[in-house]
């Protein structure tokens, strides 16, 4: 097996893991009478009102997004959030315009989307592993999103038609393909003309310890596979994007790479990422 196919199953096993906890736990499919396929107004895409989370509870979710936008959400929704950022708040959405999601996930960016488009729009989740794609269907049964769909896929092989879409997000997700410029080349053919890219993800500032970088658990923690900045807004270039711009960065805290298994003492090495390692938000169009 190369190394990119042993990247590409840790990723899966790791993040089909989590999904796991949250499947088929007999939950509602939806929180709207049983004779309704939805009980939300035209233009809201959930109405399942805050009784169906405690937002205080939600550490890593309130981190990234509002009360506001956390509060109609079911749980299997907001505890799957693992992104370093809020890819919807940066990339303006409008009325009627198709989004893609790269590593949707649970799908919280995808109904978050859902509800700036509108009914008049649409918005596609892409995600690598089957039970995620799986988890994300069942929280849009929930959640009333009928203007989402979830497709199973990879980034560097969208299952897209060229110039399908006007909006690409992704969150936290780019950084663990092993092809990068193939994920780049690949939105860039599936953006229309004047389309947008905005991502939240996870960069570098100088060269990382070889054991993190071969380490296949740092790799599906977000750290192994991340690019210097400087060669990550690069690839963006040389794949076409204009008006590449990063809006803002945050250097991540040691704490949250602790835990990513082997090397058996990683404190060893977590010194020498402070300061090296930080999320951005990142803008782009094609021309």
């Amino acid at each position: 097996m190369s190394n990119e196919s042993k990247v590409k199953e840790k990723v899966r096993e790791r993040y089909g893991e989590i999904a796991a906890q949250f499947l088929d736990k007999g939950e509602p499919a939806s929180c709207c009478p049983p004779q309704q396929a939805s009980c939300c107004p035209p233009e809201q895409t959930s109405c399942c009102g805050s009784s169906q989370i405690d937002v205080t509870q939600l550490t890593n979710a309130m981190r990234l997004y509002s009360a506001q936008e956390l509060a109609d959400l079911p749980e299997s929704v907001t505890d799957m959030v693992m992104g370093c950022g809020n890819p919807t708040a940066i990339s303006e959405l409008k009325p009627g315009e198709v989004v893609l999601d790269l590593g949707s996930g649970g799908g919280i960016d995808c109904f978050l989307a859902a509800r700036q488009v509108t009914s008049q729009g649409r918005v596609i989740g892409l995600d690598m592993t089957p039970k995620m794609v799986k988890l994300a269907r069942q929280n849009a049964k929930k959640v009333g999103a009928t203007n989402v769909e979830f497709r199973y896929g990879e980034m560097e092989d969208m299952p897209l038609p060229d110039e399908s879409v006007d909006v690409i997000i992704s969150n936290c997700v780019i950084n663990l393909s092993p092809d990068k410029d193939r994920v780049f080349s690949e939105a860039y053919r599936v953006l229309r003309p004047g389309g947008r890219l905005a991502v939240s993800d996870i960069v570098t500032y100088g060269s990382l310890p070889e054991v993190v970088r071969n380490n296949l658990e740092a790799w599906a923690g977000c750290v192994a596979g991340a690019l210097d900045e400087a060669v990550y807004l690069d690839k963006m270039r040389q794949a076409g994007f204009t008006e590449v711009e990063v809006t803002a960065r945050n250097f991540a805290e040691m704490e949250q790479w602790a835990e990513l298994g082997e090397p058996p003492e990683p404190v060893q090495y977590l010194g020498e990422l402070k300061g090296k390692v930080a999320s951005i938000k990142v803008v782009a169009r094609k021309p």
